[in-house]
C-alpha cells in the first residue's frame, strides 16, 4: 500500500469526485480513476459508491478514510523533523490535552522555546484523555497532558505543578446555587452532565460512593465548552474541572466545589522508549526549568 494511493484517496473522499479531486492533484481524470480502480483491487474491496453527481465511501471506505489519515499525518509527521536542519533547531512538537489551567505552563514553555529556537512549530491538540492516549501510542502526539492516574507501565511522565479541582458547572438559578458547596446527596435527583473520560468517571463515581451511571445522566461531554451551553440552556447540572468557565459576577452560571473536595492531579506523559525529535527533547528540557521555576500565581 502506497503512501501515494492514500494521499489520492483521501483527495477524492474530501472532494466527493473524481474530477474535482484529479483537478486539485494536478493529475488527469483517466489517470486518478485508473489508480483509483487498481488501489480497489489491490484491497479486495471497493471504497466508494458512485453516483451520478458524486461519490460516496462505503463502510470499508469510511475505515480506510480514517487509518488513512492517520498513516499520511504520522509520515508527513516523520518526514518534517528528520528534514530539520543540523545547524538551527526546528522541526515540529505535537502536543495533545484537554481543557485545563496547566496549560498557562505549557503556553509560558512554548512562548520561551520560540524565543531561543524560532524555526520550531508546535501542534496543539484538543481532547480528552482517552483521545490524547490514542493518539500517542499510534505515534500522532510527542506528548499528553493527561489527569492522573497514569499508566506508569505504558508511558514516561512527568507531574505538573498544578492541581485542578471539581465541582458543579450551573446557572445562577439553580436550586443548588445557595449551596457554598456539592456533596454527593445534593446530585441524587438531579440532571447531570458528565465527561467521557474512562479514569475520570471512576474518580467521580468514588466521590459519589455508587456506580456514577446510577444517576440521571442526561448528557456526556468531550470537552466543557459545549457542556456549558447545555447548562445555560437549564438541561442539567455539568461536573467539572474549575477555572475553566467565566464565572463572574457577569456570567448567568457558577461554579460549586466538591465536598469532600476532590482534586486532580496532573501528568505531561510519552511514549516508553520514544525517540524524540531535536525539539521535542529542547521543549523537554526548557518544561523541566519551566517547573522549577513555577509559581501558580503568574499564570
Amino acid at each position: 500500500m502506497e503512501i501515494r494511493l492514500l494521499r489520492y484517496f483521501i483527495a477524492i473522499a474530501n472532494h466527493q469526485s473524481i474530477s474535482a479531486a484529479a483537478q486539485y492533484l494536478h493529475l488527469s481524470q483517466p489517470s486518478l480513476s485508473r489508480q483509483l480502480s487498481d488501489f480497489e483491487k489491490e484491497l479486495g474491496t471497493p471504497l466508494f459508491t458512485r453516483g451520478n453527481r458524486k461519490i460516496t465511501l462505503t463502510d470499508e471506505g469510511v475505515f480506510l478514510l480514517k487509518k488513512a489519515k492517520e498513516i499520511v499525518e504520522l509520515v508527513d509527521k516523520t518526514e518534517a523533523n528528520f528534514n530539520q536542519s543540523t545547524e538551527i533547531i526546528s522541526g515540529e512538537i505535537y502536543i495533545g490535552g484537554g481543557e485545563t489551567e496547566a496549560m498557562h505552563l505549557i503556553a509560558k514553555t512554548l512562548k520561551s522555546l520560540l524565543e531561543d529556537y524560532p524555526s520550531i512549530q508546535f501542534h496543539l491538540y484538543s481532547g480528552n484523555a482517552d483521545d490524547i492516549t490514542d493518539k500517542l501510542d499510534s505515534g500522532l502526539l510527542d506528548f499528553g497532558i493527561v489527569i492522573e492516574p497514569t499508566d506508569k507501565q505504558k508511558y514516561d511522565y512527568v507531574q505538573l505543578p498544578a492541581t485542578d479541582a471539581w465541582g458543579v458547572l450551573m446557572r445562577r438559578d439553580s436550586p443548588l446555587a445557595d449551596k457554598p458547596f456539592i456533596q454527593p446527596i445534593d446530585l441524587i435527583d438531579k440532571p447531570l452532565l458528565i465527561s467521557r473520560q474512562t479514569a475520570v468517571n471512576n474518580e467521580l463515581t468514588g466521590w459519589l460512593g455508587q456506580n456514577i451511571e446510577d444517576f440521571n445522566i442526561v448528557a456526556t461531554y468531550n470537552l466543557i465548552y459545549n457542556a456549558t451551553l447545555m447548562v445555560e440552556e437549564n438541561i442539567g447540572y455539568a461536573l467539572c474541572l474549575d477555572k475553566l468557565i467565566n464565572t463572574s459576577v457577569d456570567s448567568n452560571l457558577c461554579f460549586k466545589p466538591l465536598n469532600p473536595g476532590l482534586e486532580a492531579n496532573l501528568n505531561i506523559i510519552w511514549k516508553k522508549h520514544q525517540v524524540f525529535s531535536n525539539a521535542a527533547n529542547k521543549f523537554l528540557d526548557q518544561l523541566r526549568n519551566n517547573i522549577k521555576l513555577y509559581n501558580p500565581k503568574d499564570s
